[in-house]
């Protein structure tokens, strides 16, 4: 049984999570603005919005894109750091992320529905770049391209989001 376990990918079963949660989308007509991170958080206690918000995508593309990340990542970074440090990472990272993408919309005033796996992935990628000099630069590349090309054409993004997440990935570095 532990032998299985020691098998067990942590990031497939992230991966295998966000893809339910993206079937029952579509079962649950309101699930985008009851599980994603909004106004509703303070206005209806949603005390679970920050960890749910990491599992709602706006479309198959939104999630094929986030998981396709997430994947190579999470299969790179799990191994070296081991299965609970790395959930640990994700998810705390993931959800301090949230708490300080709500911080940004109560603060600014600017309201959205937050949805998508990209704040926790950044998490990831601001540990790899602090761990992997070599590759710093071209991960702060990508995160500033995922962060604003979307935004300055038009598309609906939380680019705070993505910049949170890296900041909080990159200091949650120094720890684990």
């Amino acid at each position: 049984m532990k032998k299985q376990l020691q098998n067990i990918s942590v990031t497939n079963i992230i991966i295998f999570l966000n893809i339910v949660m993206f079937v029952l989308e579509y079962l649950i007509n309101s699930a985008k603005v009851i599980f994603g991170l909004n106004i509703y958080f303070f206005k209806y206690d949603l005390w679970y919005q920050p960890l749910s918000s990491m599992f709602i995508h706006g479309g198959i593309g939104h999630i094929t894109m986030n998981m396709l990340v997430l994947y190579q990542f999470g299969r790179m970074i799990e191994p070296y750091m081991g299965k609970i440090r790395f959930a640990i990472l994700y998810f705390v990272g993931g959800v301090f992320t949230s708490f300080a993408t709500l911080a940004y919309m109560f603060l600014s005033t600017n309201w959205a529905n937050v949805i998508g796996a990209s704040g926790a992935i950044c998490v990831l990628l601001g540990w790899y770049a602090l761990r992997v000099p070599s590759e710093r630069k071209a991960i702060m590349i990508w995160i500033v391209l995922i962060s604003f090309a979307p935004f300055v054409i038009g598309l609906p993004i939380a680019w705070y989001a993505h910049i949170f997440g890296f900041i909080f990935g990159w200091i949650m570095g120094y720890f684990l």
